[in-house]
């Protein structure tokens, strides 16, 4: 069951839709503007990129508002195309720089404590990062959800439309695979801390 606050907005906006498009979208627009981009940018960290995917979204919906299907859940719905465009860039995006290409000037210089730690914090958030997106898509989803959104299994399993057991196994899926990525990140950082 929806929140209050989302069934009475679904509503208005399934309303507008069907007597006034330019309405419907500002409408749209509005509610789900600021709350996208919080997910948006948990995905590409620049806020810029973020505003951009968002318009894009926005764009998308209001291009193909005439083949959208019934949505019963805005928010899920515009969750979903947010998210899949953020990942979509990320993967565009995500280039690793080849060893010959590095400076030929670069040299070994002894390195402080304080560098050290920067290096295996940075390591750790490019590993999980990697980790979150080799999960399968509906995992990595219901993950996001559940920790970045802070949506709970029922909450989850109502905006994405499916049951509350399946979200749970998805979580279960999810923490099983990412501890498996990460484990040799972990048992690095353990020794380093030791």
């Amino acid at each position: 069951m929806s929140l209050p606050d989302d069934t009475i907005l679904d509503a208005r906006l399934a309303q507008l839709r069907r007597h006034d498009e330019g309405a419907w979208m500002e409408a749209l627009f509005r509610a789900y503007y600021a709350p996208l981009g919080q997910v948006a940018y948990r995905v590409v960290r620049d806020k810029q990129i973020a505003e951009d995917l968002l318009q894009d979204v926005f764009l998308r919906v209001w291009q193909g508002r005439h083949a959208l299907p019934d949505i019963l859940s805005y928010r899920a719905y515009l969750t979903r195309a947010t998210l899949n465009a953020a990942w979509r860039y990320q993967q565009r995006s995500q280039r690793q720089v080849a060893w010959d290409e590095a400076p030929a000037e670069a040299t070994a210089s002894p390195v402080g404590p304080e560098a050290l730690a920067s290096l295996h914090h940075e390591d750790t958030e490019t590993a999980v990062a990697t980790a979150l997106n080799e999960l399968p898509p509906q995992c990595r989803l219901v993950f996001e959800l559940s920790r970045y959104e802070e949506l709970s299994y029922q909450q989850i399993a109502e905006a994405l439309e499916i049951s509350p057991k399946t979200v749970e196994n998805q979580m279960g899926k999810a923490l099983r695979l990412l501890r498996g990525a990460l484990a040799s990140t972990l048992r690095d950082l353990y020794s380093v801390l030791l």
